[in-house]
């Protein structure tokens, strides 16, 4: 066994080439660099897809739907005229963004607002209805 030629270890010294003096920049061996770019192709992917939102239009057809409920049963009236103005609201910004392309459930962002307004009318049909009641009455 030669001990003259040894084995480099985990880290050797001389595998990067020469300390440098203090003051000067460091100097890499030729060919060191990055690696080069791959070329692009016309007609090929530019990019990352851009990821559908389709929170708004979701969010206006569960506040939609629990907004008609609350409206049907007459004593949650209040819940249903908040969770319809929340529902034309979520329902008007999700049919925008399906319009735009930036979500794909504009069935949903309407079938929300349909529900949001239906779910505001119930409420307003029995409130005229009670006043029309009491007003015959007294």
């Amino acid at each position: 066994m030669s001990a003259t030629n040894p084995q480099p270890g985990p880290y050797d010294p001389n595998q990067y080439g020469t300390p440098q003096p203090p003051g000067q920049p460091p100097q890499y061996p030729a060919g060191a660099g990055y690696p080069a770019a791959p070329p692009v192709y016309p007609g090929g992917p530019t990019g990352m897809p851009v990821q559908q939102s389709n929170g708004m239009g979701t969010a206006a057809l569960v506040c939609g739907i629990i907004g008609l409920v609350c409206g049907i049963t007459y004593f949650l009236w209040v819940f249903a005229i908040v969770l319809g103005i929340l529902a034309i609201i979520f329902g008007a910004v999700g049919k925008g963004k399906a319009s735009r392309g930036e979500a794909n459930n504009g069935g949903s962002a309407t079938a929300g607002l349909v529900c949001g307004i239906v779910g505001m009318v119930i409420p307003a049909i029995y409130l005229l209805a009670l006043d029309a009641a009491l007003d015959s009455i007294f």
